[in-house]
């Protein structure tokens, strides 16, 4: 139940931000736990392949000595991609090359209120 109502309030704050077509929460190993898009969002942005991907680049690039990585923007030719790294899970936010990055890092707070109700879901399952 708590699942869908966070599914709920991430289609919410979808419609919310002009060009976020995908909010996944995902595990290490890239397997969505939620994951709310629309019908335009690249099938290749959703796959645990490439959900996966960020995991090992974030712990990568916290070897350079500057801490726990925390984000990481990727951009496309036609999409960017902000992943957050709220370990054990991950958060991936799928957005147009249009829509605003800070807006979206700007969310970070909010998803992370969300993954906590994921969490606290997911041990009382």
């Amino acid at each position: 139940m708590a699942q869908q109502n966070v599914k709920k309030d991430l289609w919410n704050l979808m419609q919310m931000i002009e060009g976020l077509e995908a909010v996944i929460i995902a595990d290490r190993d890239g397997v969505p736990i939620i994951k709310v898009s629309s019908e335009v969002v690249p099938d290749a942005s959703t796959r645990p392949a490439f959900l996966a991907t960020f995991a090992t680049a974030a712990g990568q690039a916290s070897k350079l000595g500057l801490s726990k990585n925390k984000s990481i923007i990727c951009s496309f030719h036609s999409y960017q991609v902000v992943h957050f790294n709220k370990s054990p899970v991950y958060i991936s936010l799928v957005a147009t090359r249009d829509a605003n990055t800070g807006l979206l890092l700007g969310l970070e707070p909010e998803l992370e209120n969300l993954v906590a109700l994921v969490g606290h879901t997911i041990q009382t399952e």
